[in-house]
C-alpha cells in the first residue's frame, strides 16, 4: 500500500500559518518536490523587496521555490508539470484556477482555518471570534470550481475561550493544522477517506460567511452591547487591531486609537452616553457601551507604541476630558 512519503508533493503557502504545516511535512520526512508562495513584496519605510514566510523556511531547507505573478503563466504551468507531483497541498494561498488544482493524479487539497462549510472566506478566525463562537477548528477538503465548498476530507475542532484573541485562536490551530495536513496526506495516498460533501452537513441558508476585513469593519461602535465591542476588540487584536477615535470635549481635537484588549468592568458604573470615558487618570479607563462599561487594558494611541492603559494614563492624565466616537 502507497504512503504519504512515497508521494511528490508541491506545497502552496505564504504567512506563518503555512509554515507550521511545511514544516511538519519536511520533518516527518515526506516528499516536498516544490514549493509554491507569492512573490516578494515591497514593504515597510524603505519598500524593500520582503519574502514570505514559506519562501524564508523554503530556503533556508533547499527546497524548490516557484513565485508566480499569475498562475495561468505558460511558463509557471510548464514548471510545474514538470514537478510531477502526485498531490498538491495548498495552506493560505489564493485561489487556483482549475488546471493547477486539477494537474496531480490525487488532486489538491486545502486547509481551512474553520470548520467548514461555517466562515467560507479570506477571514475564518477573526469572524468566529467577532460573532462570540464558543468553538472553530481546521478542516482539509478537495478543491473544485467554487472557493471553499469542495468536499470535506478532516476537521479538528477546538474551543475558543471567552477571553482568547485571534492571535490566542491561530496559533494553536496553526500547530494543530499541522498534525491534520500530515493525517490528510496519509488517508489520500492510501486511499482510507470518505470525501463529505458539505451540503451533507448543512444547508446554505446556516452557513455564516468569513470576508475579507476591512477598515471601516474595524471601527468600534459604543452603540452596541459591551459584549458585542468586546468581541470585535478580541476577534481583530493584533491585527488588523479595532480602532476608534477619542474627541476632546472642548475642543474638538481627534486622536486616533487602536483597542487591543477590553474586559468586562467589576463595578456598577452608572448609565452614561455611548464613548463616555471614566478614568482615575492613573490605573483604569472605563467606556461606555449601548448597556455597560468596558474596561480598556491594552490600547495604542496614533504615532505612539502599543502599551497598557495604566502605562498610557501616566503621561496622558486629561484622558478624563475626552470621549469615543
Amino acid at each position: 500500500m502507497m504512503t504519504g512519503k512515497d508521494l511528490r508533493i508541491v506545497f502552496m503557502g505564504t504567512p506563518d500559518f503555512a509554515v507550521a504545516s511545511l514544516k511538519k511535512l519536511v520533518d516527518e520526512g515526506y516528499n516536498i518536490v516544490g514549493v509554491i508562495t507569492a512573490p516578494d513584496r515591497p514593504a515597510g519605510r524603505g519598500k524593500q523587496l520582503a519574502e514570505s514566510a514559506v519562501k524564508k523556511y523554503a530556503v533556508n531547507n533547499g527546497l524548490k521555490i516557484l513565485q508566480p505573478e499569475k498562475l495561468k503563466n505558460p511558463e509557471f504551468l510548464d514548471e510545474l508539470r514538470l514537478l510531477k507531483a502526485d498531490l498538491q497541498v495548498v495552506v493560505a494561498f489564493r485561489m487556483l484556477p482549475e488546471l493547477v488544482w486539477d494537474m496531480p493524479q490525487l488532486g489538491t487539497f486545502n486547509l481551512h482555518a474553520s470548520l467548514l462549510p461555517q466562515y467560507r472566506g479570506a477571514a475564518p478566525l477573526n469572524w468566529a471570534v467577532i460573532n462570540g463562537e464558543k468553538k472553530t477548528g481546521v478542516t482539509t477538503f478537495l478543491l473544485d470550481h467554487k472557493i471553499d465548498t469542495g468536499k470535506i476530507l478532516f476537521r479538528k475542532e477546538i474551543e475558543i475561550g471567552e477571553n482568547d484573541t485571534v492571535e490566542d485562536v491561530h496559533d494553536r490551530l496553526m500547530d494543530i493544522g499541522g498534525h491534520l495536513v500530515l493525517e490528510t496526506v496519509d488517508a489520500l495516498a492510501s486511499g482510507n477517506y470518505r470525501a463529505i460533501p458539505q451540503s451533507e452537513l448543512t444547508s446554505d441558508d446556516e452557513i455564516k460567511h468569513a470576508p475579507k476585513i476591512f477598515k471601516d469593519d474595524c471601527r468600534i461602535d459604543w452603540k452596541r452591547d459591551a459584549e458585542t465591542v468586546r468581541n470585535l476588540i478580541r476577534g481583530l487584536s493584533p491585527y488588523p487591531a479595532a480602532w476608534s477615535t477619542l474627541v476632546h470635549d472642548k475642543t474638538g481635537k481627534e486622536i486616533g486609537v487602536k483597542i487591543y484588549y477590553a474586559e468586562h468592568t467589576a463595578t456598577q458604573d452608572k448609565k452614561a452616553d455611548a464613548g463616555t470615558i471614566k478614568s482615575d487618570g492613573k490605573t483604569y479607563l472605563h467606556v461606555s457601551c449601548g448597556n455597560a462599561w468596558l474596561k480598556i487594558t491594552e490600547l495604542q494611541m496614533a504615532g505612539k507604541k502599543r502599551m497598557k492603559s495604566k502605562d498610557l494614563l501616566s503621561g496622558f492624565q486629561q484622558i478624563g476630558e475626552f470621549h469615543f466616537h
